[in-house]
């Protein structure tokens, strides 16, 4: 049983991974990365990418996995912006959305009205340099006037080549401060993001584990949703994190590399 009170009985049929700081930095694939990939498909383990990347479209994503030598294909993808325009879709239906990020996102969120004024949500996503003073007080704005807030993550900050970047999360945190609102999270830790994955293999969380370097949106939050969950340590989060005084990780791994020796012995 692990910390989380979950007892796994069902041997593993299904991998979870998240993408940045696991398979790739900036985009410059880390060690063993492709081989993991291609020994999951060649020994049997069906995976999906879980990923909280919220500036690249699935589309365009997969295209950038595929070009820096990563065996990706789109569906394997479940990425934040797609989940949070399916919830658009099924709660917010006609309803009008200024959509706060950089990137080719909207691509995703086709069929939706957006704007950029006078909206019913507001949507923050990775919308970093674009942050600013203005459109935080714009955001805020149309939140007093009736808009709801929705955050594609809540990712207070990841590692990047030249080394930790503030994400948006604090931006969102903000906001919900500012206005009085609660944001609704579409992408990890969000467990109906991890129970699409699920689905999307057909495994059960008790036969699917969970590897990413953020102890608490991919760790943590993958045991609260029954799975085991793996720290990758060649990203945010290493073996020597003060987190590691409450989330318990089913395994600590050096690198993504690694993973297929623990899953032989499992």
């Amino acid at each position: 049983m692990n910390p989380e009170g979950f007892c796994y009985m069902s041997r593993i049929q299904g991998v979870l991974l998240d993408i940045d700081g696991v398979l790739h930095l900036s985009m410059s694939p880390l060690p063993g990365a492709a081989s993991t990939l291609r020994w999951l498909e060649q020994n049997g383990y069906p995976f999906r990418l879980l990923t909280n990347t919220t500036v690249f479209a699935r589309r365009t994503l997969a295209q950038r996995l595929q070009s820096i030598g990563l065996p990706v294909l789109e569906e394997q993808l479940i990425t934040a912006p797609v989940a949070t325009a399916s919830y658009l879709r099924q709660h917010y239906p006609g309803k009008r959305c200024w959509l706060l990020t950089r990137g080719d996102t909207a691509e995703d969120f086709a069929g939706i009205e957006l704007v950029e004024d006078q909206a019913d949500v507001v949507v923050i996503g990775g919308a970093e340099e674009l942050l600013s003073y203005e459109a935080m007080n714009k955001a805020f704005r149309m939140l007093m006037a009736g808009a709801d807030l929705l955050a594609m993550h809540t990712n207070l900050y990841w590692k990047t080549s030249q080394g930790l970047q503030l994400d948006s999360g604090p931006f969102v945190h903000a906001l919900e401060l500012a206005s009085g609102k609660r944001a609704t999270v579409l992408g990890k830790p969000n467990q109906a993001f991890f129970e699409q994955a699920l689905l999307s293999l057909n495994v059960p969380a008790s036969a699917a584990i969970m590897a990413g370097d953020d102890l608490e949106n991919d760790v943590h939050a993958a045991q609260q949703a029954g799975l085991r969950g793996l720290l990758i340590c060649t990203g945010k989060h290493g073996p020597t994190s003060p987190l590691l005084a409450h989330v318990h990780p089913d395994a600590i791994l050096p690198s993504i590399a690694d993973l297929p020796e623990w899953l032989e012995k499992e």
